[in-house]
């Protein structure tokens, strides 16, 4: 239990102090916003802080938070700490530059930012890699809620051949469309105030729970083997052989870092009223995302050692069943387990909300009427039924989507710190570049060791894998520098 203390009081403590720093490395000022400049009543809409703040929350936290931790956390204690230094550095910082910067620039999304910031290159490969990601985003957060919903709440088999489980991804699919078409304020911004209740009911219940029901958790310090009522988990077995580096990493995922974040931090910066509520917004709900994930990780490991559930990650929806109900009761357990599909539904729908802006920025295709954004939301949609059916009849089809999913999520935010390192470089901050650079350059090694050994890769060794990724970290960090000062020069050519 005092690793994981410890490991809260990094993730807040950290968050205070970096947040603050961040804030002042970027400097906020009163300038009017894209929501006043642009204001044209679908995207451009002025809102309370508060609810932005909480459309973010909702927006970024999917089943990553959850599922990622529930398996991670067979990694052992160190979990406790990883999780929140990688959080104050890497994923909160990434979530708040990059939202920033989008606001600054007029409320533009992430492939202009990127477009902005880099060459025309890196643009294709960002615009095709997000397009892709987006669907996958919008596939795994129509079956993972799904699922839960069938299995945990209404008790069904949740099977592809059992007609409940399509009319559940029906209904999800149906609420999706409303939320990418319609206004902002008018689906969104009236119905997240209510999820965003429940999911703070869920987070915050499991999280007294553990304390309330005294779930033993192993600490750092200890051996890492927990034999409790006849049970026995090996962490330190775990730890070994599934190498922690990358693996822990692409597996924890969204509770420490997510490319997708600033995909959707970008939709944000044309609702905000000020810029000096960037803080709060971007920052401070990556750190609550932070939060739910150490909640959740002390949670598996309490259920796991306690012998309830296997320690086995394909059994991850059991397992939030367990903890919610455990700590909860069947009544609250019920209210915990909706706090848990709120979060995948209220990601996927503005993934597919971002998509649509994205292809519509691209080819400049006007969004003011409902019609144009229905026929450009329709091919989408076909494209996203389709890779849940693909999934869902195929025996390792999820496996396959979800593996695909956690490591392009990763690797798409190496371009939002690559547009973020040269954005300083061209504003006079190039003192600063190390704080995007540190998680970029560990990123690289991270994502590109994982698909050089992955069987979902190029299936190497270890022993050529790790090489790799150092190269590429390095690479990645000399190129950039070389890239960014050229921009800073042509900067200071053209005042």
């Amino acid at each position: 239990m005092y690793t994981f203390i410890i490991g809260l009081v990094i993730l807040i403590g950290g968050a205070a102090l970096y947040s603050k720093f961040c804030e002042h490395v970027f400097g906020p000022d009163d300038r009017q916003t894209p929501a006043y400049t642009k204001q044209d009543g679908v995207d451009y809409v002025p809102m309370r802080g508060w609810k932005n703040s909480l459309i973010n929350l909702l927006n970024i936290a999917g089943t990553g938070p959850i599922i990622g931790p529930i398996q991670g956390i067979l990694f052992g204690p160190l979990a406790f700490i990883t999780i929140p230094i990688g959080n104050v550095i890497g994923g909160a910082m990434h979530d708040y530059f990059s939202g920033m910067i989008c606001l600054r620039d007029g409320g533009t999304q992430m492939p202009d930012m990127i477009k902005k910031y880099s060459n025309k290159g890196i643009f294709t490969v960002y615009n095709i890699f997000l397009c892709v990601l987006l669907l996958l985003v919008g596939a795994v957060f129509v079956y993972t809620p799904g699922d839960i919903a069938a299995t945990q709440v209404f008790h069904f088999s949740g099977q592809a051949t059992d007609w409940t489980t399509w009319v559940i991804y029906g209904v999800i699919f149906l609420y999706y469309l409303v939320a990418t078409v319609f206004p902002i304020d008018a689906i969104i911004g009236r119905i997240y105030p209510i999820f965003g209740a429940i999911l703070l009911f869920s987070a915050v219940g499991v999280f007294v729970g553990i304390f309330a029901k005294g779930y033993p958790l192993v600490e750092l310090w200890d051996p890492w083997v927990s034999m409790i009522n006849g049970t026995t988990v090996d962490y330190q077995s775990y730890f070994t052989a599934q190498h922690f580096l990358p693996v822990f990493f692409v597996t924890v995922a969204c509770g420490i870092l997510s490319g997708f974040h600033s995909t959707q931090t970008a939709i944000i910066t044309r609702t905000m009223k000020s810029e000096r509520q960037g803080r709060t917004t971007f920052y401070w709900m990556m750190t609550l995302e932070g939060f739910i994930a150490m909640v959740w990780a002390a949670g598996a490991m309490g259920v796991y050692n306690l012998g309830q559930q296997a320690a086995d990650g394909n059994l991850a929806t059991q397992t939030i069943g367990i903890v919610c109900r455990d700590i909860l009761g069947p009544v609250g357990g019920i209210i915990a387990i909706l706090g848990v599909i709120v979060l995948p539904i209220t990601s996927g729908d503005t993934a597919l909300r971002a998509l649509r802006l994205t292809v519509a920025d691209t080819f400049h295709i006007e969004q003011k009427s409902n019609g144009k954004r229905m026929l450009l939301a329709v091919p989408m949609f076909i494209l996203v039924a389709a890779i849940i059916v693909w999934a869902k009849f195929n025996t390792s089809g999820f496996q396959t989507l979800w593996r695909y999913f956690a490591w392009s999520n990763q690797t798409l935010a190496l371009f939002a710190f690559l547009a973020i390192s040269v954005w300083m470089f061209e504003n006079g901050k190039a003192k600063y570049v190390w704080i995007p650079l540190i998680p970029g350059c560990f990123y690289t090694f991270i994502c590109s060791s994982y698909i050089a050994n992955a069987s979902i890769g190029f299936n190497l060794s270890w022993s050529i894998a790790y090489p790799i990724g150092i190269v590429l970290a390095v690479a990645y960090v000399v190129v950039i520098c070389i890239y960014g000062n050229k921009r800073a020069h042509r900067v200071l050519r053209a005042n």
